[in-house]
């Protein structure tokens, strides 16, 4: 009997059953291919700190990253591109390869960098299911790696401003969106009428930005335009993803115990943490960023960098 798999994710919102493009091109490809998952949130548990999502664990085997993922699901025999001929398998290939490229760097300035999209939609978001004291941690954490990989992506240092690289990264993913819309065209799929891995990495990376309620997006704009790509994405979670792939997994029970036991041993480092703290603001006009160091002695008030 195979073993049951478990695909570890972040949970959905904005009528999607995740937020998380990765997540979605694994969840879209489980659907599509009828592989049978048991998802599992992370929302709310210390995974968030620790887990590298999506995360598909089956058995002894655990496997991350969206590609190995679908690679794993094909050994498996759950192959949603069995159909495809060479060239098509090719065009798949580099459809996904401009996908990543072109599209992904603006996906993540648009919810990551800009600020007025982080700061009203991302960052409430994910702060609003991370636990305490994840949640003032994680969103800063994730905005600064998704800064880090747009300057790689795009073949900067890390030492470049966005600004620099921001025109170009719009420009780019509108040409990628134009691209897909033109091979598309008024078909369902895109290649003829199943599903394949291709529409999921697309289903992955457009349902974000056409279901989230920006405040600030040209790009969402440039989208809505195109009534064919609008249109892929709402019959992909009309037709396939309005049920979870197998069933949905409590995100808490899982880890409740050795979550109350994190939880009190930060709770006793929170204490100590905010007397060091008062003392440090007493004796430096600058706040710097802080991190919490194991027990400080109060007793030595000379060090006044911020733990």
């Amino acid at each position: 009997m195979a073993a049951a798999m478990e695909l570890r994710c972040w949970g959905g919102d904005w009528g999607l059953p995740s937020v998380h493009t990765d997540s979605l091109v694994v969840l879209a490809y489980a659907k599509f291919s009828g592989a049978k998952l048991s998802v599992s949130p992370v929302d709310w548990t210390w995974k968030t700190l620790t887990a590298s999502v999506p995360e598909l664990v089956c058995g002894d085997t655990v496997v991350e990253e969206p590609t190995q993922i679908l690679n794993f699901l094909r050994k498996q025999r759950f192959n949603a591109d069995y159909e495809l001929t060479a060239r098509q398998g090719a065009d798949t290939m580099a459809y996904i390869a401009l996908l990543e490229e072109k599209l992904r760097p603006a996906l993540l300035h648009t919810f990551w960098v800009d600020a007025e999209n982080y700061s009203n939609l991302t960052r409430p978001w994910f702060a609003s299911r991370s636990p305490f004291p994840l949640n003032f941690f994680i969103p800063s954490r994730l905005a600064n790696a998704a800064l880090a990989r747009i300057l790689v992506t795009r073949g900067e240092g890390l030492l470049h401003r966005i600004s620099e690289v921001e025109g170009k990264i719009y420009s780019d993913a509108k040409e990628c969106l134009n691209l897909l819309s033109y091979r598309l065209g008024t078909a369902d799929y895109f290649f003829d009428n199943s599903p394949t891995s291709l529409d999921a990495f697309a289903f992955g990376f457009l349902a974000p930005l056409h279901k989230a309620d920006l405040a600030s997006s040209p790009l969402q704009s440039h989208l809505r335009q195109l009534d064919n790509l609008t249109r892929f994405c709402d019959n992909i979670l009309d037709a396939k993803l309005t049920q979870p792939p197998l069933c949905l997994l409590p995100p808490v029970q899982e880890t409740m115990d050795a979550n109350l036991q994190k939880l009190t041993q930060l709770v006793n480092k929170e204490s100590n943490l905010i007397e060091k703290m008062d003392d440090n603001l007493r004796s430096s006009p600058q706040h710097k960023p802080h991190r919490a160091e194991p027990k400080p002695s109060l007793s030595s008030s000379k060090n006044s960098t911020p733990a």
